[in-house]
């Protein structure tokens, strides 16, 4: 299990678009689906990476305690699958439902939205405000697999409660940290 950390674009960075197919659904999911959203959570999960694991349950927490309150939420998964066959389509389907997410969880199979928002770990956060501007990246909490932490989500969701109220986020932000994202051979960023 190799940590990587995520590479804290920059804040103020606009909300990148993209359209992708949505595993639950079916159907496609575009990022314009946020419009008049109080705020917008990007995460970059997949199925197989023990750092995921870790705080997967606290990810369906996040869709069930925020669905109702301004933010829109969406789940992508940029890994190479036929290396990683944990992370085919099908695989997050049964993740999504085996969790309950009540957020959409896409695919980027030609990996372009990841490179877009220069995701590179899993998992990787990137939460917008209502101009969709980025304000938040970086860790959900301090825990980690195996340092003991609990999982609480304490530093996301401090940020998601500000966008949410309109208040600053703190720019006291610590990078994400998790399992390098499964770059298909040859697409690998210089980031």
């Amino acid at each position: 299990m190799s940590l990587k950390n995520s590479t804290m674009l920059p804040l103020g960075t606009p909300l990148p678009t993209f359209e992708l197919p949505d595993v639950i659904s079916g159907n496609k999911f575009s990022s314009t689906k946020f419009s008049g959203k109080q705020g917008i959570l990007v995460m970059f999960i997949c199925r197989h990476c023990p750092y995921v694991v870790h705080v997967q349950n606290e990810l369906a927490r996040l869709g069930n305690d925020y669905a109702e309150n301004g933010l829109g939420l969406v789940g992508i998964s940029s890994n190479d699958a036929d290396n990683y066959p944990d992370d085919r389509p099908e695989q997050l389907k049964a993740m999504a439902q085996e969790l309950g997410f009540t957020f959409p969880y896409c695919y980027d199979e030609g990996q372009e939205v990841a490179k877009a928002f220069t995701a590179a770990c899993t998992p990787d956060f990137f939460l917008f405000d209502s101009n969709q501007h980025l304000v938040y990246r970086g860790q959900l909490d301090e825990s980690r697999p195996g340092n003991g932490k609990p999982v609480t989500g304490k530093d996301l969701r401090e940020a998601i409660d500000a966008v949410l109220v309109g208040h600053p986020v703190s720019q006291d932000q610590r990078p994400s940290a998790g399992c390098n994202i499964k770059w298909k051979p040859g697409k690998a960023p210089n980031y």
